[in-house]
């Protein structure tokens, strides 16, 4: 009994104590929450790295090394939502099934390894430049099934995403890839242009592309801000590659990108934005009573009256109304009043109801 305490109790009790505490003064500020969470985040994410190790050495021993991604995301998933209670919620998971495929998904921040662990189906893997062989990550990915692309020239490339289209069809795994290439996170949900190695291969390849589309989770994470909630993921309907060819990869990059971008503006949670003073600065003042009446009386024609009036020298106005003048002029002369006095871009098309970016 005394060595079970020497050994296992103690030094849980020496590490649970600071993170208490730890967590104690940090969820007082809204700042220490965010600290607190995301040790915890990162925290998992290397536990289940470690034991990852394991599972790679004993499933690629069993002859099960394509599962390996499976198992390591679900652990992570397990810890990691119940620790920040952050959910993923999965539609149309059944269109996972389909293998082999280039499963491809709008990329938003490092949250992403959390949806990742909820939806990795079996038998999928990713895909990694070849130089990683010969980094620590090397055996790792290699248990796990990673397959490995030659990106240092065109003709080696192609060669390569060649030779991993074949790969994934004699082995029946699927791969899971970030076409826009890079983290891209703002508060209303977005797209950056999409990159056409995924494509290419899935048409070398004769394999559909599965769209995955993950919801703007803005409102959970983003820098400063680390919260609590549901995740929505959409998986849709795999799009056959079969009959196409390398000069259709441009057509069907930009038709998966449009059906991903009007996915994740539906699954997202509407998000408005306060519309930012763009015109004079201070308190607009209240138009005269004589200036409502024509505007009542007359219609829209009598905006550019009024502005056509406007003197061009301040000598030949008043005092009283100089301020008044030089606004209306400024706005004439910028072309940001159109003729029905409303706001209009620098083309002189009309906008209504805009809102700053």
């Amino acid at each position: 009994m005394s060595c079970v305490l020497a050994c296992v109790v103690k030094p849980l009790a020496y590490i649970s104590l600071p993170l208490l505490v730890f967590r104690s003064v940090a969820s007082s500020t809204p700042a220490g929450r965010y600290c607190w969470r995301l040790t915890v985040f990162l925290g998992s994410l290397v536990v289940v790295s470690t034991w990852g190790l394991v599972v790679a050495v004993g499933m690629t021993l069993i002859g099960r090394r394509t599962d390996v991604n499976y198992v390591v995301a679900r652990t992570f998933y397990a810890i990691a939502s119940y620790a920040l209670d952050i959910t993923v919620e999965v539609e149309g998971e059944e269109h996972l099934q389909t293998r082999p495929a280039v499963m491809v998904g709008n990329h938003q921040s490092m949250l992403d390894i959390l949806y990742l662990g909820r939806m990795f189906p079996r038998k999928a893997s990713i895909m990694a430049k070849k130089e990683l062989q010969l980094s620590p990550l090397g055996p790792w990915m290699y248990m796990s099934g990673a397959v490995f692309v030659d990106r240092g020239n065109s003709s080696r490339a192609h060669k390569s995403l060649e030779a991993a289209g074949e790969e994934m069809k004699a082995k029946g795994i699927s791969l899971m890839m970030y076409p826009e290439g890079t983290r891209h996170s703002q508060e209303e949900p977005s797209l950056l242009p999409f990159k056409k190695g995924a494509f290419h291969l899935a048409v070398q390849a004769g394999i559909p592309i599965i769209p995955v589309v993950c919801e703007n989770y803005w409102r959970i994470y983003h820098k400063g801000v680390f919260d609590t909630g549901t995740i929505k993921l959409r998986v849709l309907p795999p799009i056959p590659t079969a009959s196409l060819t390398a000069a259709d990869v441009s057509d069907l990059a930009a038709r998966v990108r449009d059906e991903m971008l009007d996915t994740l503006r539906e699954i997202s949670v509407k998000v408005v934005i306060a519309e930012k003073s763009t015109g004079i600065q201070g308190t607009t003042p209240e138009p005269s009573s004589t200036v409502a009446e024509l505007e009542e009386d007359e219609g829209p024609a009598v905006t550019n009256e009024v502005l056509s009036g406007v003197p061009e020298t301040p000598s030949e106005t008043t005092s009283e109304s100089s301020e008044f003048i030089k606004a209306a002029r400024g706005l004439k002369m910028d072309g940001s009043v159109s003729e029905y006095a409303a706001e209009t871009d620098d083309e002189g098309n009309v906008l209504v109801g805009r809102r700053d970016h």
